[in-house]
């Protein structure tokens, strides 16, 4: 009798878990994802002429003209391609441009840099280096040759 009245009340407990689990589903994963959703589509809708975009792959681009299903954007100067409006990320900030340019500055400067590097040898490292190799290669294939081989 009292294993019995103990049990009664777990099927309570059980049905508030079984309530509980899709709404913490609903608030932590469907609904944060509609909602990211809706601002996607939001932003893809409002784009215009002249604005700066980067696309899912990463290139930056500016758009050209906006048609119902599509944009065209310029890639670079006088190259134009044709885009379906899903492929645009998000529309880029002109901070977010310059310090980009200023990125790409520092890392040009950083490869002029590279190229005068001397990589020239030392002569007495190289010679002592050789010296060492020859010294070492007998006692290693002396020490190599009185193993006896496992079956």
């Amino acid at each position: 009798m009292i294993i019995a009245a103990n049990g009664g009340g777990s099927g309570a407990f059980n049905l508030l878990l079984l309530l509980a689990v899709p709404l913490v589903f609903y608030f932590l994963l469907i609904r944060p994802q509609s909602r990211r959703r809706k601002e996607q589509l939001q932003m893809q809708s409002s784009i215009e002429p002249g604005a700066r975009v980067m696309t899912t792959s990463g290139m930056y681009a500016t758009v050209v003209s906006v048609d119902d299903d599509g944009l065209v954007l310029e890639i670079a100067p006088g190259v134009e391609a044709r885009f379906v409006k899903q492929a645009v990320m998000n529309v880029v900030k002109d901070d977010e441009i310059e310090d980009d340019e200023e990125l790409e500055e520092a890392e040009d400067g950083d490869a002029s840099d590279a190229s005068s590097i001397d990589l020239s040898k030392d002569d007495k490292n190289v010679d002592g280096d050789a010296q060492d190799d020859a010294e070492s290669k007998p006692a290693a294939a002396k020490a190599s040759s009185s193993e006896k081989p496992s079956a």
